[in-house]
């Protein structure tokens, strides 16, 4: 899939489809959400490298007191606080590794624990400017409306988040009851660790959660965590620096839809959206516009879909529609997010396959309970 989206890509750029300045246009937006992908995943990389996410895991164990379903409850919780105060790409990047780490400790089905993190990735995204980029970008459009502020912002999504969580929570709940049944042995003793490497990555990791709520490009610390990283590793652990850490098929895959999307937009894009997309306001009329924005999301990426589909939104309540679409709506395609993206990276890291089918389909069931909640709860705060 990553080469077909690069090479989409290329052709747009070398054809014509895609002008100079549209080009350019796309390094701008997409530059930064690349630079982030590559450096958050060269400090996921190594943090696991140094044992930062086996610790953790198994304090995690300790917390759940031996049920397997109170630990599920446990990473419930925490996939929600990280990605409402952290993002949805920390979250994937930073608790996938332990959740993993905890079940292979624990000798647990991975599953449960793997789809619930990256579902609560992307469904418990929508209440904070700074829990997903494309809450960012609306933020800056709330203005143009005349509602600009965070204050407005999180009064229009608290019902629309609250809700979607629910649904999120009750489909993996009911779908994996049978796998969280149960519980389990303590955690064994973790292997010897170079103190410094884990120190120094415990810290780094620790330091990143302020740092991506400060209002600085969440890029900019990426980099500098992951510098910071890599000089370490380079004087104690030099063998682990190797190509394999820079996450060159996911960049190619981003880097593509960008391009394709954008030239789409340069041919006329949202000509073609709006009599999909519709108008006015109400249930019906906000759930047709989440739909669309949804299903643009799990064919081209949520951020390139949001792009495509805020002009038409006309509304700060639109608008929040629009947001429930590519931030709810992602849970089909492993493309759908950058998020699932890294998720999906994490997850092949460890070992932890995963059956693209049969996420697919369990997350089309999802996107419609989570994206249906969302839009009935749009209407308390419309």
């Amino acid at each position: 899939m990553w080469w077909i989206a690069g090479l989409a890509g290329l052709a747009c750029a070398v054809t014509g489809l895609l002008s100079g300045e549209d080009a350019l246009e796309v390094g701008r937006r997409a530059g930064p959400v690349l630079a982030f992908l590559v450096a958050v995943t060269v400090v996921a990389e190594l943090a696991d490298a140094a044992g930062v996410f086996d610790a953790a895991a198994r304090l995690a164990a300790r917390a759940g007191r031996g049920r397997t379903w109170r630990l599920w409850l446990l990473v419930v919780a925490l996939g929600t606080v990280a990605t409402v105060v952290l993002s949805l790409d920390t979250t994937a990047v930073l608790l996938t590794p332990v959740v993993l780490a905890l079940a292979a400790q624990l000798r647990l089905d991975p599953l449960p624990f793997a789809v619930t993190t990256v579902w609560l990735a992307n469904t418990a995204s929508l209440l904070l400017p700074v829990s997903n980029l494309t809450n960012l970008l609306a933020l800056d459009s709330l203005a143009g409306f005349g509602d600009a502020g965070v204050a407005t912002f999180v009064g229009l999504t608290w019902a629309p988040f609250l809700a979607g969580l629910l649904g999120a929570v009750v489909v993996l709940g009911l779908t994996y009851r049978r796998r969280l049944r149960g519980g389990y042995a303590p955690a064994p003793p973790g292997p010897p660790r170079d103190p410094v490497l884990f120190r120094t990555a415990a810290v780094v990791c620790c330091l990143l959660a302020p740092a991506f709520v400060s209002g600085v490009t969440p890029a900019v610390p990426a980099a500098v965590a992951a510098a910071v990283l890599v000089a370490v590793f380079a004087r104690r652990r030099p063998e682990v620096l190797r190509p394999a850490l820079l996450p060159w098929r996911t960049v190619v895959l981003v880097a593509g839809l960008f391009l394709v999307v954008q030239a789409a937009q340069a041919q006329g894009l949202d000509r073609l959206l709006a009599p999909v997309a519709g108008t006015g306001e109400g249930f019906g009329a906000h759930l047709r516009l989440a739909a669309t924005s949804a299903l643009t999301a799990n064919a081209v990426d949520n951020l390139p879909a949001y792009l495509a589909v805020e002009p038409l939104a006309g509304s700060g309540s639109r608008l929040v529609a629009v947001l429930i679409g590519v931030n709810l709506g992602p849970l089909v395609t492993p493309w759908a997010s950058l998020a699932t993206l890294l998720w999906l990276e994490r997850c092949r890291a460890r070992g932890v396959r995963i059956s693209l089918p049969r996420f697919g389909a369990l997350g089309l069931l999802g996107a419609v309970v989570c994206v249906v909640a969302a839009t009935a709860a749009l209407q308390l705060t419309a």
